[in-house]
């Protein structure tokens, strides 16, 4: 198992640092990469776990045989439930399982390098500022209202027009609007914008970011990180109606 990072994290930065790497890859095993994740686990195998790595990567391997081992471990036998249970009640059960064990293991570093009853507090703080596995598979994630981002609700700009995908200039990033001023008024549109609040990746969790570039499913209405769904501005051209791995892996399988 390769969970264990070359330089060990030894401060909260650091920590924080590793639990976000290993959270996105966890959120690309059970998101965009779920096709493949879902064959690995396949129950004829020995008890499998799933790991998130620091690199921003996941793998499904088998349990290491120190003990105790160097890193906490996560649910052990994922791949026995896959076949005894519906695909997305399973998939939630693992990214449960996922969350518990970036915990495990923010925390077991910070046991094992003596951090101060402050300094857990601020990495739990940070750690729980983010929206977990189990809100990003399940897409209730909380959006913070702190900062502005695309719409996310009804998807329409202020003409009513839905945002188009693809950018005016190619060459430059896909910069989506921003909710309009007017919005912070009384009445039913300060009701709509607080709905709305910042949107965040529905692959990987992150807040918006003008500089970035950013996707909307034509079916769920969510926004997506041009390279979390494998995007660019020159391919979102061509589609005239875009579907999220989500979206299209319910389709395919209904």
């Amino acid at each position: 198992m390769e969970g264990m990072p070359q330089n060990t994290p030894r401060t909260v930065d650091e920590v924080f640092n590793d639990f976000k790497g290993r959270r996105v890859g966890l959120i690309k095993a059970l998101t965009t990469d779920v096709d493949k994740f879902y064959q690995q686990c396949d129950p004829e195998k020995e008890n499998l776990c799933l790991y998130g790595l620091p690199n921003e990567t996941w793998e499904v391997n088998l349990p290491v045989e120190e003990v105790p081992p160097e890193l906490p471990e996560p649910a052990l036998g994922i791949n026995f439930a896959r076949d005894g249970m519906q695909e997305k009640d399973w998939l939630s059960l693992v990214a449960v399982h996922s969350d518990s064990w970036l915990l495990a293991v923010a925390f077991y570093f910070g046991a094992r390098f003596g951090f101060t009853k402050n300094e857990r507090r601020k990495l739990f703080q940070m750690i729980n500022d983010m929206p977990t596995v189990f809100e990003i598979l399940n897409g209730n994630a909380k959006q913070p209202k702190e900062n502005p981002g695309p719409h996310n609700s009804s998807s329409k700009n202020k003409s009513g027009v839905k945002p188009s995908r693809q950018p005016e200039n190619h060459s430059k990033p896909m910069k989506m609007p921003t909710p309009p001023k007017e919005a912070e008024s009384g009445g039913e549109e300060e009701e709509e914008d607080d709905e709305q609040g910042a949107t965040l990746c529905g692959a990987c969790g992150d807040n918006y970011a003008s500089d970035e570039f950013w996707i909307c499913c034509d079916v769920c209405e969510k926004w997506f990180h041009g390279k979390c769904v494998r995007i660019t501005p020159a391919k979102a051209e061509h589609i005239k109606q875009y579907k999220c791995p989500g979206c299209s892996t319910k389709r395919a399988r209904v």
